[in-house]
């Protein structure tokens, strides 16, 4: 079942745009919306700010990918840091296995396992040429 709702933060001056708009799709994503929030060391945080053109492999045209998030963050050496972070549940984060007979959902889990990795390359290659880093957290990640 997906969860999605708005978010209001308790700390809106942190939030890199309109605080009023913040949309999760996900309980993973609310989850760590509410970890950027209330956590001191993360200096801002988007949601969905950033977008990054790719190339699909399935019809070979350019498209937008909005990546979940960005934080601005102080890391453990006392360093500004910048990240991309894409929230996934861990099994979609691997090729699909395959099944003895394709069926409509491995077709599926096929295209959208090609969609996601065209996507995370180009957020890859985003993220490297301004000096930042794009990370993919999982939900064994984000635990509560």
């Amino acid at each position: 079942m997906a969860y999605k709702g708005r978010y209001k933060p308790k700390q809106p001056k942190k939030y890199i745009g309109n605080p009023t708009t913040i949309i999760y799709r996900s309980l993973l994503e609310k989850r760590f919306m509410l970890y950027c929030d209330k956590t001191d060391a993360i200096l801002e945080w988007g949601s969905e700010e950033v977008i990054v053109p790719y190339k699909s492999p399935i019809d070979n045209r350019m498209h937008r990918y909005f990546v979940d998030f960005i934080v601005k963050l102080k890391n453990k050496d006392g360093m500004n840091e910048t990240l991309l972070i894409e929230v996934k549940p861990k099994r979609q984060c691997s090729a699909p296995k395959r099944p003895e007979r394709k069926t409509r959902r491995y077709l599926t889990e096929i295209k959208n396992w090609g969609i996601n990795t065209a996507k995370w390359k180009a957020a890859t290659e985003y993220a490297e040429n301004k000096g930042w880093k794009f990370i993919i957290m999982t939900d064994e990640t984000l635990s509560p």
